[in-house]
This record gives structure tokens, C-alpha cells and sequence, in this order.
């Protein structure tokens, strides 16, 4: 889980590659049973790091602090 704004911060910048990383794959694939296959691991790694940015963004800066 993400503990701080810096964490906050390498997260999204995380989440933006990998969605570069797959805009670009959408594009250079030309076979689509490819694509899928290249992107699940990209889609599953997006779903993992949403989860936990929605979990920060849920969570008072106070009770981050008491799970240190």
C-alpha cells in the first residue's frame, strides 16, 4: 500500500508508463489474439497499482500515520 505523497507520487508515474507502454503496443500490434496476450500483464499491473492509489485516496493522512 502506499504510505506517502512521495510513494503517491513514483505510483502514478508508474501507472502513466505502463499506459504509454500500452498505447504504443495498441498501435504496433497488428495481430489482435497478440495484443491481448501482450497487454494482460500490463492491464493486470494497472488494475493492481488503481487499487492501491484508490486505497490511498480513501484513507485520512492521520490514520496513514498510525499504520506506519
Amino acid at each position: 500500500m502506499i504510505q506517502n505523497d512521495r510513494e503517491l507520487q513514483t505510483t502514478q508515474e508508474r501507472l502513466r508508463h505502463f499506459q504509454l507502454q500500452l498505447a504504443h503496443l495498441r498501435q504496433a500490434e497488428r495481430n489482435p489474439e497478440n495484443y491481448r496476450h501482450s497487454a494482460a500483464g500490463y492491464l493486470a499491473e494497472l488494475d493492481r497499482m488503481n487499487l492501491e492509489l484508490r486505497e490511498y485516496f480513501e484513507s485520512h493522512p492521520s490514520e496513514l500515520a498510525h499504520s506506519v
